[in-house]
């Protein structure tokens, strides 16, 4: 019973894992950028970050753990995501409308979003210690 009360507590402190995938999760809106939605969900030691439009709408999301990254099949553009690890999963001949915006960073992790001038949007997750040293490493990755 002890042990089961330490990891309940344990658990309660941290960010919701409920809602990945919603247009409006009941968690706060991280986003560094006021054209996007960013919501940050934990389970089991992995951080799951989704990227919303402004209507709601799910782009895309990743998951992230000690430098390793994953695609999640959720989201609108969950085809354009791209990671370290992982490439998107279909290749576009749109080009960017826009330059990247970061939409989320925190210590470990920046997610950045680009309008493409086909109307999708292409999300990308790196370390964010890449970006930090240098911002060409983050738009290097744009297909």
């Amino acid at each position: 019973m002890f042990a089961l009360a330490i990891s309940g507590s344990a658990y309660a402190a941290q960010p919701p894992a409920s809602g990945l995938g919603q247009a409006w999760p009941n968690t706060r809106d991280v986003s560094a950028n006021p054209h996007f939605h960013a919501y940050v969900f934990m389970l089991g030691g992995i951080q799951y970050v989704q990227i919303n439009d402004l209507n709601g709408n799910v782009l895309g999301a990743v998951g992230t753990a000690n430098g390793q990254f994953i695609t999640l099949p959720i989201g609108r553009f969950s085809q354009l995501v791209s990671t370290p690890q992982q490439a998107p999963a279909v290749t576009t001949t749109a080009a960017p409308a826009a330059t990247a915006a970061t939409v989320y960073q925190d210590s470990a992790t920046t997610v950045t979003a680009t309008p493409l001038t086909d109307g999708t949007v292409q999300i990308m997750a790196l370390s964010a210690n890449g970006c930090d040293t240098d911002p060409a490493i983050c738009n290097s990755h744009i297909q």
